[in-house]
């Protein structure tokens, strides 16, 4: 699949088929997200991999009840590791060049899986006190967003977006 049609077809998916994700098409989709750029190199993420209907259907929970989070084949839970980016870059590392650093992973996991045949929906409304909770993470370790993947069972057309004119700035603001 060329590039910008990835970056242009690719949707929120919210309802999947029972297909399941094979290890190979995994592994790829987790390569693709360490292969983002991290400040420093420190790569401060973090991924927990949910199979199990019981940890899917707790994330569903803590994700407000969003139900179809439990519905799909996997579920990844992308944490930053707070603390490897501290080491270096301190609280501004912690706050917020670990988030960049997940940011970027999770794009490329987006893109990976849609070029694999499967959706994929970034979630971040969730009790990230009650993911963590689930997925055991240590206390340097803040999960930031919950990605749902499997085969799509729906389609969607495009949403719109801000004209390019309307947020592009040259040099400053005017």
């Amino acid at each position: 699949m060329e590039l910008f049609d990835a970056i242009r077809g690719r949707r929120s998916i919210r309802r999947y088929r029972q297909d399941d994700i094979s290890e190979q098409d995994l592994k790829r989709i987790l390569e693709a997200a360490i292969c983002a750029p991290s400040a420093g190199n420190l790569q401060s993420w973090e991924f927990v991999v949910a199979r199990e209907n019981r940890t899917k259907v707790a994330l569903a929970e803590a994700a407000y009840g969003q139900n179809f989070i439990a519905e799909a084949p996997v579920v990844i839970v992308v944490c930053a590791n707070r603390e490897r980016s501290a080491k270096r870059y301190r609280d501004r590392g912690a706050s917020l060049y670990s988030i960049q650093d997940t940011a970027a992973a999770i794009q490329n996991m987006l893109l990976a899986s849609y070029a694999l045949g499967y959706g994929s929906c970034w979630i971040g409304a969730f009790d990230e006190t009650k993911a963590a909770r689930i997925i055991q993470a240590p206390p340097e370790v803040r999960p930031l967003a919950m990605i749902p993947i499997g085969r799509p069972a729906e389609s969607s057309a495009a949403p719109s977006r801000i004209d390019l004119e309307r947020v592009s700035h040259f040099e400053r603001f005017t």
